[in-house]
């Protein structure tokens, strides 16, 4: 009957509201080019755990070795992980931060100052741009709309729940990819594995799902606010 079995697709939990408030979002943005979109410098925040002894879906083992350590995929109750600041443009990436705390808007307004505003000097020059984040406490505070104002930098209005509109989640989906068959053995290897990997994305791959901006917010208008396939 054309049916087959395959693992549900991961997306954002939405409510009624958060669904009308993402139409309502792509609705006003439709008309934007992509040449407009590329104006946008794009942020987030990945978690990048250490997985010990991922050795791929399958294993070639002879009968009886089963056992055998080599045939083995181990799995750590408490992995090793750590959070990931990055910001991206068509141009390319911004330096990474990494996390070592708890964000709340004091943390979060040093990584704007210390790592956001070189990324913007590194990408744009003196050229405008308008920075886009989501509606994280941290982000949201008033403490840190101030700083925006202070700083004269605007920042694109966002719809809650909308990983699929962020072109950086494309990146950090490359980065992980490459990292699959790492073998970080501690927390300082793993962020060497991420700096290095981050590295050597290059400005094609960052233009190309910027440019892929117009067609997802057609999806978000063709969906009534619903998940789309980005």
């Amino acid at each position: 009957m054309g049916f087959s079995c395959r693992i549900p697709c991961v997306k954002p939990l939405l409510n009624n509201r958060q669904r009308q408030k993402r139409l309502a979002w792509a609705k006003d943005k439709k008309d934007w080019t992509a040449a407009e979109w590329s104006k946008v410098m794009f942020s987030d925040e990945s978690k990048f755990c250490i997985s010990f002894g991922n050795q791929g879906p399958r294993v070639w083992r002879k009968r009886g070795e089963a056992q055998n350590p080599r045939c083995l995929r181990s799995s750590v109750k408490f992995p090793q992980s750590v959070m990931v600041w990055g910001a991206m443009s068509s141009a390319g990436v911004g330096p990474l931060c990494f996390l070592r705390s708890r964000v709340n808007a004091a943390v979060y307004q040093d990584v704007l100052e210390h790592f956001m505003l070189p990324a913007a000097d590194q990408l744009y020059g003196d050229a405008d741009f308008i920075f886009q984040q989501d509606l994280a406490p941290a982000h949201s505070a008033k403490a840190t709309s101030t700083w925006f104002k202070d700083h004269g930098i605007p920042v694109l209005n966002w719809p809650a729940n909308s990983p699929d509109l962020n072109p950086i989640e494309n990146l950090w989906g490359i980065v992980k990819r490459k990292m699959r068959y790492a073998r970080p053995n501690n927390a300082e290897e793993l962020k060497a594995t991420i700096r290095a990997t981050w590295a050597l994305i290059t400005p094609e791959q960052c233009h190309r799902p910027i440019d892929s901006m117009p067609r997802r917010i057609a999806a978000v208008i063709q969906a009534k606010g619903a998940p789309t396939k980005y």
